[in-house]
C-alpha cells in the first residue's frame, strides 16, 4: 500500500503540520492552525504520489500566502 517515498513525504508533511499547529495555537491564528491539522491528517488518505506531494506543498504554503494579505 505505502512505499518508502510516500512514508518519507508523510513524515515530512506531518512534521511541518505539527509546527504550524503549535504556532497557530500559541499565536491564536486560524490559518496556520487549520493548515497544520490538514497537513497532519491528509497523509492518511491514499492518493497518487503526484497529488500527495502537490497537496502537501499547497497546504504548507497556504499560511504564508494568507499571512501576506
Amino acid at each position: 500500500m505505502f512505499d518508502t517515498e510516500t512514508l518519507f513525504w508523510g513524515i515530512i508533511f506531518s512534521s511541518i503540520g505539527m509546527g504550524y499547529f503549535i504556532y497557530g495555537k500559541k499565536q491564536q491564528r486560524i490559518a496556520p492552525l487549520v493548515c497544520g491539522i490538514g497537513l497532519m491528517i491528509f497523509p492518511y488518505f491514499s492518493m497518487p504520489k503526484f497529488w500527495f506531494i502537490i497537496t502537501g506543498f499547497i497546504l504548507g504554503l497556504l499560511p504564508y500566502l494568507l499571512k501576506n494579505r
